[in-house]
């Protein structure tokens, strides 16, 4: 298995944000997180990547316990993370930002560079303009390439569909699926649960620190309680120390992809 976590308790404070989770991702899948807000699942990227220190459990990645080791050890040993919010160099160049996710990397990055602008033709187009000044979908293909630059062998996307216009989502998921097919595994948490479970092989729900329910995606799209809870019903709010995006796209803009903020 190349990414399990074993019992794993995260704390914020005195709040226990993640219970207990255990979950496994193995070479070569899409794995998806759904849930409501505060259900846990940007949390978990955290722990994983190493910037959400565990209280209890382990993080097991390539065999190897991590539990205790430094995010940026993390990077190098194969798990790249695109963030919630995307996160990009505004005052960098689409170049300069991409390059920066090879920054701890040795040796010439110039072919990867080459595969980055071959999956991102935008961005080739864009190379020289600052990040700032870029669309919001193209500030998130940016993010995703920077992060493919670590050269990981998982890759852990929290919401890379947010904020953005349905013609845009439909290009995103399209360009995870194509990492995936070129190699790379997927963690994904994603607020549109039904694009997600369709993309994915197997899922987790999570619930307020959680998990509830597992199973391959496409049994979960057909489990009437995942249904109307997260395939067309009203989530609202629950649990503490999380701000994740609602699922299925509520309260997400509906206008363009306009510049992003």
């Amino acid at each position: 298995m190349l990414l399990e976590l074993k019992d794993v308790y995260v704390h914020y404070g005195k709040i226990e944000a993640i219970k207990g989770i255990s979950l496994e991702v193995a070479e070569g899948e899409i794995v998806s997180l759904i849930g409501a807000n505060g259900a846990g699942k940007t949390t978990t990227l955290k722990t994983i990547s190493g910037l959400r220190p565990i209280s209890a459990g382990r993080v097991l990645f390539d065999g190897k316990d991590i539990s205790r080791t430094p995010g940026h050890v993390r990077v190098l040993r194969g798990i790249g993370q695109a963030p919630e919010g995307r996160g990009v160099f505004p005052g960098m160049t689409v170049q300069e930002n991409l390059q920066m996710g090879a920054y701890a990397r040795k040796g010439n990055t110039a072919g990867d560079l080459a595969e980055m602008y071959d999956l991102f033709p935008r961005l080739n187009e864009r190379r020289a303009q600052m990040a700032g000044t870029l669309s919001g979908g193209e500030q998130q293909m940016l993010a995703i390439g920077r992060a493919l630059m670590t050269k990981p062998k998982v890759l852990l996307l929290d919401e890379p569909s947010m904020g953005l216009a349905p013609k845009l989502v439909t290009q995103i998921f399209s360009i995870i699926e194509e990492i995936n097919h070129r190699g790379t595994t997927v963690l994904l948490v994603e607020q549109n649960a039904q694009q997600a479970l369709q993309l994915a092989h197997r899922a987790y729900v999570l619930e307020t620190g959680h998990v509830v329910k597992s199973a391959s995606a496409s049994q979960l799209l057909d489990d009437p309680e995942v249904r109307a809870a997260y395939l067309g019903g009203d989530l609202g709010v629950d649990g503490a120390g999380e701000a994740d995006a609602t699922p299925n796209g509520a309260g997400r803009p509906t206008g363009g992809d306009a510049p992003a903020q």
